[in-house]
């Protein structure tokens, strides 16, 4: 019983380092971007960095939103079956 605990424990930690790379890649390299253009043009305004970060992470969630979703509920399944499973 234990080593089913670990085993969807470090399954867990994986399904929720998969599910928030695409947000956060997109929010990374749209930053980025816009870091560089911002001390190219020496604009230091905040909206201008967070706006464009906000629109990527929303663009990135609509995209891989689908697969989020559906590795999401294959996980709660699996959670759900190893409950079922541990009861005796």
């Amino acid at each position: 019983m234990h080593v089913a605990l670990v085993a969807l424990g470090q399954e867990a930690v994986l399904v929720v380092l998969l599910l928030s790379a695409p947000p956060l890649l997109a929010a990374l390299a749209v930053g980025l971007v816009t870091g560089v253009l911002q001390a190219a043009t020496q604009v230091q305004d905040a909206s201008l960095a967070v706006v464009p970060r906000l629109a990527a992470v929303l663009a990135a969630l609509g995209v891989a939103g689908p697969w989020i979703g559906g590795r999401l509920v294959r996980f709660a399944i699996a959670c759900v079956d190893a409950a079922w499973r541990a009861v005796p």
